[in-house]
């Protein structure tokens, strides 16, 4: 009850959208202010079919024709830059409110996108769930299933083994890092199931190949991806 009294008192006192996520100053109905809002990009216009990142023309960019990803496809609504790179730094590191904020944007891209049967999401390393107290991912999904109406399984995929950080490594070690790093812990829901799995941000695509390699082989009949962020596909600035 407690809880509850406080959240409700620190609600009225501070409501979102009443200052920007990013600079602080007053909105007033609006999470960004003008200034802010345009250095968030909006993943719009051409994308990859298969990865959704964006790309120069609206075709399979050349990373997905040379390697073709385990997952059927993935979406996201916001390109890894600028503000997009500070608003996701914010959520993962105490500003878990910001689920709302990105969910609400994955919520809207999954309109047009393939039906699927339930949801799961990237599991934490002990290490980083120690350090922030929560699991970004795990919040991210929890938002997208409320606004979408699709189940959440929980704890669906866990992490066996501790890894090294991943924007230390370049693609292939990132793939090698994460090998047999993740387990399948409820395969007998997963089975024959449409499995879309949330994740906050798509670089390299290593993460979402591995748990789409262990989803694939525990029956799942396709694997799709949902993040809040993908980075540009290399050549867009060529």
């Amino acid at each position: 009850m407690l809880k509850n009294l406080f959240k409700n008192i620190s609600e009225s006192l501070f409501p979102e959208n009443f200052t920007c996520d990013l600079c602080g100053s007053e909105t007033f109905g609006t999470n960004l202010c003008p200034d802010c809002k345009n250095s968030v990009i909006k993943n719009d216009g051409n994308t990859c079919p298969v990865c959704g990142r964006q790309t120069v023309a609206n075709e399979i960019c050349i990373e997905c024709k040379h390697s073709l990803p385990l997952y059927d496809k993935a979406v996201s609504p916001l390109v890894y830059e600028n503000g997009t790179i500070k608003l996701i730094q914010k959520f993962k590191n105490g500003n878990a409110y910001l689920k709302n904020y990105f969910a609400l944007l994955i919520a809207e891209k999954l309109k047009n996108f393939p039906d699927f049967d339930l949801i799961v999401y990237v599991p934490s390393a002990a290490k980083s769930l120690r350090r922030r107290g929560y699991n970004q991912s795990f919040l991210l999904a929890q938002s997208v299933s409320q606004k979408t109406g699709k189940p959440l399984l929980k704890n669906a995929v866990i992490k066996t083994k501790e890894t090294l950080h991943q924007k230390e490594l370049n693609g292939s070690e990132r793939a090698e890092n994460l090998k047999n790093s993740f387990k399948v812990a409820k395969r007998s829901e997963i089975k024959n199931m449409r499995v879309l799995v949330i994740d906050d941000v798509l670089t390299t695509g290593a993460t979402a190949n591995e748990i789409s390699r262990i989803l694939i082989a525990a029956g799942a009949n396709k694997v799709y991806i949902a993040a809040a962020a993908s980075v540009r596909y290399k050549m867009f600035n060529d």
